[in-house]
C-alpha cells in the first residue's frame, strides 16, 4: 500500500509520477511523429531514396544475416516496404501519444528501433536517438504508462 501511495503522491511540480510517466510516453509518440513529419515522402515512395540508401547499407553490412534478411524480406517488395516503415512510424507516434493500443505501439515502436540499430550498428554516431527511444518505450511499457493521459485507459483497453 505504501508503494501506490508514494505512485500517486504529488511531487515538488505538482504531478505524480504516473503523469510524468504520461509526459514521457507522449514525448516519445511525438518524437514518432516528428520522424514521420520529417521524411520526404515524395523521395521514399517514388523515387525510393529509403529504400535505396538502405538496401546501400544492407550489401556493405558486416554481418552476412543482414544483407540476406534485407535481400529476401525488403529488396523484392521495395515499395511496398517505404510505405511500411513511413506509415508504421506515423501508426506508432500516434499510438503512443495519444494512448491508443499503447502496450502494442511500445514493442513496435522498441522493434522498429532495433531494426534501424543492426542496421546502423557500424554508425555509432547515429545509435543516440535509436538507444534513447528504446529506452524511454522499455520505460513506457514497463511502468504501464498508458494509465494516464490515455485514449485506451479512458475505455478501459489495458
Amino acid at each position: 500500500m505504501a508503494l501506490l501511495q508514494t505512485v500517486h503522491a504529488p511531487v515538488s511540480s505538482g504531478l505524480s509520477i504516473l503523469h510524468w510517466l504520461a509526459v514521457l510516453r507522449i514525448s516519445l509518440g511525438l518524437w514518432w511523429l516528428e520522424s514521420w513529419r520529417h521524411k520526404n515522402k515524395e523521395a521514399w515512395f517514388k523515387k525510393g531514396s529509403g529504400i535505396g540508401w538502405a538496401q546501400s547499407v544492407a550489401d556493405k553490412h558486416k554481418w552476412p544475416f543482414v544483407k540476406k534478411g534485407f535481400d529476401t524480406i525488403v529488396a523484392p517488395r521495395p515499395k511496398t516496404m517505404a510505405y511500411v516503415v513511413v506509415f508504421s512510424e506515423l501508426a506508432l507516434g500516434l499510438g503512443i501519444t495519444f494512448g491508443v493500443l499503447t502496450p502494442i505501439a511500445l514493442v513496435f515502436s522498441i522493434l522498429l528501433n532495433l531494426t534501424y540499430f543492426v542496421l546502423m550498428i557500424h554508425d555509432w554516431a547515429e545509435q543516440g536517438q535509436n538507444a534513447m527511444m528504446i529506452s524511454i518505450a522499455v520505460v513506457c511499457l514497463g511502468t504501464h504508462a498508458w494509465q494516464t493521459w490515455s485514449l485506451g485507459h479512458l475505455v478501459h483497453l489495458f
